[in-house]
């Protein structure tokens, strides 16, 4: 395996895990600002890491694991965090949502790579606008600065639940026939 740039900065996002939760339950008024920085410098890591392989072509097969393997860690460590704090259904719903997505998506990706049709379930701009509503919502909810910045974040949670359950609709449509007829 060859380590490069790229591949360093989704190991360096996994290693900032445990500091991200560790930063949350710091019982300091500066803990949730940490937080929320750690998240963040995480989420830019996410996107830089990805155009960098793309650009310099450093892609490879272990970056092309461990790159989605860091993202849903670090986004169902944070929905789990805020879960935890808010502990209201009118959050939970749309996390439940949001970790149920990436559990069927990741199942119907592995089936789909094991019939040989992997490029069907490829990834779309509706899941690229999800992201980045997700990751603005959870840093909204992971800081929490004021009410207004909340609000902002729930209705971001939101917009990123509708996202994600239309994000997981046209990848099952894209998988439809195989699902269905695959069989026959």
């Amino acid at each position: 395996m060859k380590l490069n740039i790229p591949t360093f900065l989704t190991l360096f996002r996994l290693v900032l895990i445990p500091f991200f939760i560790i930063a949350f339950y710091l019982p300091f008024d500066w803990s949730p600002f940490a937080a929320t920085a750690i998240f963040f410098v995480a989420s830019v890591t996410d996107w830089f890491d990805g155009y960098l392989a793309r650009k310099w072509k450093q892609t490879t097969r272990f970056g092309a694991f461990l790159d989605p393997v860091a993202d849903k860690v670090i986004v169902a460590a944070a929905l789990v965090l805020v879960v935890e704090y808010y502990h209201a259904f009118w959050i939970s719903i749309p996390a439940i949502i949001m970790i149920a997505r990436e559990i069927i998506i990741s199942a119907l990706r592995e089936w789909m790579a094991e019939i040989g049709s992997r490029t069907t379930v490829a990834v779309s701009w509706v899941g690229k606008v999800k992201t980045t509503a997700q990751m603005f919502a959870l840093g909204g909810l992971l800081w929490r600065y004021n009410q207004l910045m909340e609000i902002a974040a729930i209705i971001l949670l939101y917009i990123a639940a509708i996202l994600t359950i239309w994000s997981m609709m046209q990848y099952l449509k894209a998988a439809k026939e195989p699902l269905l007829h695959g069989d026959e």
